[in-house]
């Protein structure tokens, strides 16, 4: 042991310490200039503004440049096919020749979706619905009924739909909505021969009401009275249509 620090101390140590370590700077520094060669460290070019170009267009400027594309593609809503909407990496970008860019385009091919149930749902609410299924609104047009402002039917393309049916994403959907007011007439119930109660109860149901009670003869027992005749007269042979809210008069008997 002694022999080996004893050698550690020695002159001829020192100077093979010296050579491997010069070696080793060496080495390194041929390493790293090898690879600054290789890799062409500090050459390349900048990647072009691709986004916004047709796709052949784009495609015609990567190859003049020496570039390789890989494309991918998704449907976008009111965008035509083929448009470039992402790139990677981004203009600018400082590139070895030959990168591979990739390019995101819109596809060309529409999907489907599923139509949503909308019936009896509000206008405002509906055109929420149709924006989140990527749908558009059309024409809206108004019908008769109490609902005001309530979608009772929907469209395509001149079709009727239903919830499920399968549709283009992006389609324009027409609404048949109510006015609020609904049908102006009603028929006219035939009330002779009921009870007071059984014809306010007939009157109700169409949305019309009592008017004038007069009765005929001696009545001793209102509760049992039947109605003998209205005003306006129900006419079997004719069409009876009244007013909404139109009240009738009743004459009533015992007899």
């Amino acid at each position: 042991m002694s022999k080996f620090f004893s050698y550690l101390a020695t002159p001829e140590f020192r100077k093979q310490v010296i050579i491997a370590f010069a070696v080793v700077v060496v080495l390194l520094f041929t390493l790293f200039i090898s690879l600054r060669y290789y890799t062409r460290h500090g050459e390349g070019r900048p990647v072009p503004n691709l986004k916004g170009l047709n796709i052949e267009k784009a495609i015609a400027i990567l190859e003049q440049e020496g570039f390789r594309y890989q494309i991918d593609s998704v449907f976008i809503l009111d965008k035509p096919a083929g448009l470039v909407t992402e790139q990677d990496p981004d203009a600018s970008t400082n590139v070895k020749e030959n990168r591979m860019i990739y390019l995101t385009i819109v596809s060309s091919q529409t999907p489907d979706v599923s139509f949503p149930d909308v019936v009896d749902k509000t206008f405002i609410e509906v055109k929420a619905i149709l924006s989140n299924y990527g749908l558009k609104l059309g024409d809206t047009s108004y019908t008769s009924d109490i609902a005001r402002d309530a979608v009772l039917a929907c469209s395509y393309a001149g079709q009727k739909l239903q919830a499920g049916q399968k549709i283009p994403k992006g389609s324009r959907i027409d609404l048949v909505l109510g006015d609020g007011q609904g049908a102006s007439e009603v028929e006219l119930p035939n009330l002779v021969g009921l009870t007071l109660s059984e014809a306010m109860f007939s009157l109700k149901g169409a949305s019309l009401g009592v008017g004038e009670l007069t009765y005929e003869g001696f009545v001793q027992d209102t509760a049992n009275a039947v109605i003998k005749k209205q005003y306006p007269e129900y006419r079997p042979d004719s069409l009876n249509k009244v007013n909404i809210g139109t009240k009738i008069n009743l004459v009533l008997s015992n007899d």
